[in-house]
């Protein structure tokens, strides 16, 4: 009976179901995929925003005022080529693919997952706005949020599709909150959805991750260590990816896209040291669409 061996596309069915599934900052931002378009990195992208629109009081002896349905386009550069390539025997490729992803191709997902993720809170970097100490209320108090949702307000940000990411020191002060531990006091269940994190908190749906860094206060202030998180709309940050191209002559490859997410995958045999070299890629571009749209939860002394 013939041996029976993993291909690139039962690799990358898995690799994309692993990728979709761990991914936090990817899926709450806008998103931009094109299946046909094959990019190459440094390629430039133009992302389509949503058209705006202003309701006006209709006046029947004028009657309606067309609104142009026009869309504002930004520039987007394909700059990030994450790559996990990891060699394997012969015998790991006639593993079974629950046995094979277990043992490789989950950690190497989980390693493309964290890149992106960290690439995209990077665009932090683009937001002045902020909430925390400066603005009254804590950054390690779930309340913060108010003041961010403030800011947001403030600029007419719509209040659907609102988000806040922390990192883990924040989420575990947040959990340890009154407003979490005493939730049972209200006799609302409704108050309960509210408070727990991964659910509406004060018109935010947090998460929290840990791609999202300490920075050290300076003894000076006093001020303890703290986390930059983000509260946000989805408009406010973009992931661009777009498909690559199967490499010339590469006989074991595929290209394969699932819910705005593309990976390619490669095999390469070593005739010298026999074995096969696995190489998982993936080609997108952040950006910043809308700095007015985001406020940075953190500390005075937060870098």
């Amino acid at each position: 009976m013939a041996n029976t061996f993993l291909t690139p596309d039962m690799i990358a069915t898995r690799a994309l179901a692993t990728l979709y599934e761990t991914t936090v900052m990817a899926q709450l931002v806008h998103r931009d995929f094109e299946a046909d378009f094959r990019g190459k990195q440094g390629d430039t992208i133009t992302v389509r925003k949503p058209a705006t629109f202003v309701a006006t009081e209709f006046n029947r002896t004028t009657g309606v005022v067309p609104q142009n349905a026009t869309e504002d386009g930004v520039n987007v550069t394909l700059n990030h080529f994450a790559d996990v390539s990891f060699t394997v025997t012969t015998e790991q490729l006639q593993l079974e693919i629950q046995d094979f992803g277990e043992q490789l191709l989950d950690p190497a997902m989980e390693a493309i997952t964290q890149k992106i993720d960290r690439d995209l809170i990077a665009l932090s970097a683009d937001i002045t706005q902020e909430a925390g100490t400066t603005t009254g209320r804590e950054w390690n108090k779930p309340e913060v949020l108010i003041d961010a949702g403030k800011i947001l307000n403030q600029r007419k940000v719509p209040t659907t599709d609102r988000y806040a990411v922390v990192g883990p020191v924040t989420n575990a002060d947040w959990l340890d909150s009154d407003i979490l531990k005493k939730v049972n006091e209200s006799g609302s269940t409704e108050a309960l959805r509210e408070a727990y994190i991964g659910r509406r908190l004060f018109g935010f749906d947090p998460y929290w991750t840990q791609n999202i860094e300490e920075h050290a206060g300076t003894p000076t202030t006093g001020q303890p260590t703290t986390e930059v998180g983000l509260a946000f709309h989805r408009s406010a940050f973009a992931l661009v990816t777009r498909p690559l191209e199967v490499p010339p002559g590469a006989q074991d490859a595929t290209i394969m896209s699932y819910k705005g997410f593309g990976l390619r995958v490669v095999y390469g045999y070593d005739i010298k040291y026999k074995q096969t070299m696995v190489s998982v890629d993936c080609l997108y571009g952040t950006k910043t669409l809308d700095a007015q749209r985001a406020v940075l939860i953190k500390g005075a002394d937060a870098a």
